[in-house]
């Protein structure tokens, strides 16, 4: 029998290890790209650490808006919720059609979230995108349920939808809490 000279045995040992790590470092990837896929591995948590951070009373905002000339230093008030609300007002009123109806309606809005500021500057950044989503739902209201109050808070419920619907498509995050009427006139 013909002996195999000893430098090519290990050149087949080599070639042997280096396949095999090939195959192990393959098979990671892959299980590692399954459970992604299958949902094992959760990729909400990192989305999570960089999402807009609920603010405590008292607590700095690192994104807060420029404030105004003449703003006023904000005071929290003890009791309530523990974290701080903001509001972004729409500045110009919405006027619409209602959904069957000859009758107008025309709506002044603001928005609440006690997130930190890039809610807010998001809002402001992305406010023409909000104000056509907010007149499609003023639109598909009837006027059946402009009159009543449990009407008109299935309206702010889905005009605050609507809002993070924009906000999550462009931005990737919502964090709109609530929507409110600073004016409600129908015609």
């Amino acid at each position: 029998m013909a002996e195999v000279p000893e430098t090519e045995g290990k050149k087949g040992r080599l070639l042997r290890l280096m396949l095999g790590a090939a195959v192990l470092v393959g098979s990671g990837a892959g299980a590692t790209i399954g459970a992604v896929h299958f949902g094992l591995v959760d990729q909400a948590a990192e989305a999570a650490d960089t999402a807009p951070k609920l603010l405590k009373k008292g607590d700095a905002d690192p994104y807060a808006p420029p404030s105004k000339k003449d703003a006023v230093e904000s005071v929290d008030g003890e009791g309530g919720s523990e974290y701080r609300t903001s509001y972004f007002s729409f500045e110009e009123p919405f006027t619409s059609n209602l959904k069957d109806s000859p009758a107008l309606v025309q709506v002044s809005l603001a928005a609440s979230t006690r997130r930190d500021g890039r809610v807010l500057l998001w809002l402001g950044k992305h406010e023409l995108a909000a104000r056509s989503a907010i007149l499609a739902e003023l639109a598909d209201t009837p006027e059946t349920h402009v009159y009543s109050l449990e009407g008109k808070q299935d309206l702010q419920r889905r005009l605050t939808k609507a809002i993070n619907d924009v906000l999550t498509r462009t931005e990737g995050f919502g964090g709109i809490d609530d929507v409110y009427f600073r004016g409600f006139l129908v015609q």
